[in-house]
């Protein structure tokens, strides 16, 4: 019984870390992106 609870851990852990790396490679910004400024960042 043991071993059927830590083999569910397992591929909870290892499931959960393979869905934060495929969210985290999905929302890389184009190399060709340039930065705008801001409207407010005006020194006055």
């Amino acid at each position: 019984m043991g071993v059927v609870i830590f083999i569910v851990i397992i591929l909870f852990v290892v499931g959960g870390l393979l869905i934060l790396l495929r969210s985290a490679n999905s929302h890389k910004v184009p190399p060709n992106v340039k930065s705008q400024p801001y409207s407010d960042d005006e020194d006055d």
